[in-house]
C-alpha cells in the first residue's frame, strides 16, 4: 500500500473520531464540521510528505481546533460564539503549541456521532449525506460524484443538514434508553441504503459505485466494534460482506450485468463469503433474528452452493417465509416469489406475484416485471416473457439494467428488422 493511501485510510478512521472530539468540547456542529474537513486536508497534504505523526489523532485534533478558533474570530457578527468557544477552550489551546502534543486520551464519540447524523429531523437523503460527510470523512464532491448529482445541490444538502441538526440543540450523546433502539434502527437503515445504492445503482451509466459499497461496510464495521452484542448490526455486517464476495462475478466484460444464476463463483471473494459465514453463524444462535439476520442468512445459502443447481431453495423459501412475517415488504414479497417458483414451480411463482400487483409502490416498479418476465420464461412463453422484458428495461433508470433487460427480451423473440 503507498504511504498515499495508507494515509487516506488513516484520516477516514480518525474522522469521526476527531469531530465527536470538537463536537463534544464546543457544541456547535456545523463549524466542527467544517474545521475538522479543514483538518483533514491539511493532514492529507502534508503526512504523505512529512510523515504521519507520532499521534495523529492529537495533531488533527489540535488544528481543527485551531481553524474552529480562526473561523470563530472571523465571524465578528458571531461574537457570543467566539465568547463560548474562548471560555471553553484552555489558553494554552489558543497559543502555537506542537500540533501531536496532546495525548490520545479522549473518548470516542464514533457511536454518538452516527446517531446524531441519523438525527429524527432529517431526510433520509439528508442522513445519507451527512454522515458519509461527517462519519465517513468523504468530501462534498466524493458524495456528489457518487450519487450523480451536481456538487453544488450536495453542498447545499450537507448544508441544511448541519443547519437542522444545529437548530435541533441536540448535544453529542447516546440518545436515551427508550429511543435507541429505533435510533439505531435507523443507522442501520441508512448503512444498508449506502451499500444497496453502492452494490446496484438506481441511475446512470455503471452498474454499481464501489466506493460506496466499501464506505458503509466500513462504518457498519466501525458499528459492530462499538456494539459487539447487537444482533442485527452484526447481521448487517454479514449480509454485506455475503453479498459484495459476489462483486467481481457481477458485471460481464462490456460492463453488462451478469444474473445471480449465471455467475462465475470462482471469482467470488472467498474470504468475504468466509467472514460473513462466520458472523452470521455466530449471531444467529444467540436470540430473536432480525431483518438483517435473516437478510445474511439467505444470502450466506446463495453463497455457500457450489454452483447455481446446488443451492438450497427449500431452505431460502422457509428463510424468506420467516423473513416476511418478520418484516413484511413487498420487495421480499417479490424475492419470496422467486423461491417459491424454484420449489414449487413457477405458475405458483407468478400466483403470488400476482398479489403485488395491486401494491401501489410495486405495480409499474421495473423489478416486479422483471421477475415476472423471468417466471413466465421458466414456463416456455417466450412472447409474453420478452413483452414483460422489454417494460421492465423501458422503466428501469439504470443503463446496465436496460441493456440486460433487452437483451433477454431480443434473446426470446427478436424485434423485426
Amino acid at each position: 500500500m503507498s504511504e498515499r493511501h495508507r494515509v487516506e485510510d488513516l484520516l477516514r478512521e480518525l474522522a469521526p473520531q476527531v469531530l465527536g472530539t470538537l463536537v463534544r468540547r464546543y457544541g456547535v456542529f456545523d463549524t466542527c464540521e467544517d474545521a475538522v474537513q479543514e483538518a483533514l486536508l491539511a493532514a492529507a497534504l502534508q503526512w504523505p510528505a512529512e510523515g504521519i505523526p507520532e499521534q495523529p489523532r492529537a495533531w488533527l485534533v489540535t488544528v481543527a481546533s485551531r481553524k474552529l478558533v480562526d473561523q470563530v474570530r472571523s465571524e465578528q457578527a458571531r461574537r457570543h460564539r467566539e465568547e463560548r468557544i474562548a471560555l471553553a477552550t484552555p489558553q494554552a489551546e489558543l497559543l502555537s503549541r506542537a500540533a501531536d502534543a496532546e495525548p490520545e486520551t479522549d473518548r470516542d464519540d464514533s457511536l454518538a456521532l452516527l446517531f446524531l447524523c441519523c438525527h429524527p429531523a432529517l431526510s433520509r437523503p439528508s442522513r445519507i449525506a451527512l454522515t458519509l460527510r461527517a462519519v465517513g470523512g468523504l468530501t462534498t464532491a466524493q458524495i456528489a460524484a457518487a450519487f450523480l448529482v451536481p456538487e453544488a445541490t450536495m453542498a447545499q444538502r450537507i448544508s441544511r443538514a448541519k443547519q437542522t441538526v444545529k437548530a435541533s440543540g441536540t448535544p453529542l450523546r447516546m440518545p436515551e434508553a427508550a429511543d435507541r433502539a429505533e435510533r439505531l434502527a435507523e443507522v442501520l437503515h441508512v448503512l444498508y441504503l449506502v451499500f444497496n445504492e453502492g452494490y446496484t445503482t438506481t441511475d446512470g451509466a455503471d452498474l454499481t459505485a464501489p466506493a460506496l459499497s466499501a464506505e458503509a461496510i466500513r462504518l457498519t464495521r466501525l458499528l459492530h466494534r462499538l456494539l459487539p452484542d447487537d444482533a442485527e448490526t452484526a447481521g448487517l455486517l454479514a449480509l454485506m460482506l455475503l453479498t459484495d464476495a459476489r462483486r467481481p462475478a457481477r458485471i460481464g466484460p462490456d460492463g453488462d450485468l451478469v444474473p445471480l444464476a449465471e455467475q462465475d463463483r470462482g471469482r467470488w471473494d472467498r474470504l468475504l463469503v468466509a467472514e460473513g459465514i462466520e458472523v452470521i453463524s455466530r449471531t444467529l444462535p444467540r436470540g430473536q433474528v432480525g431483518l438483517y439476520q435473516l437478510q445474511a442468512a439467505i444470502a450466506a445459502v446463495h453463497d455457500e452452493a457450489e454452483h447455481v443447481d446446488a443451492t438450497d431453495w427449500p431452505q431460502i423459501l422457509a428463510l424468506y417465509e420467516l423473513l416476511e412475517h418478520t418484516a413484511p415488504n413487498p420487495m421480499v414479497t417479490l424475492n419470496r416469489s422467486v423461491a417459491v417458483a424454484m420449489v414449487h414451480g413457477p405458475s405458483a411463482g407468478l400466483g403470488l406475484l400476482e398479489t403485488l400487483t395491486s401494491d401501489k409502490r410495486m405495480a409499474r416498479h421495473h423489478r416486479l416485471l422483471a421477475t415476472r418476465a423471468h417466471l413466465l420464461e421458466m414456463l416456455g412463453r417466450q412472447q409474453a416473457a420478452a413483452d414483460a422484458y422489454r417494460e421492465a428495461a423501458r422503466r428501469t433508470t439504470s443503463a446496465p439494467e436496460r441493456r440486460h433487460l433487452t437483451a433477454r427480451a431480443a434473446r426470446l423473440s427478436p424485434l423485426p428488422g
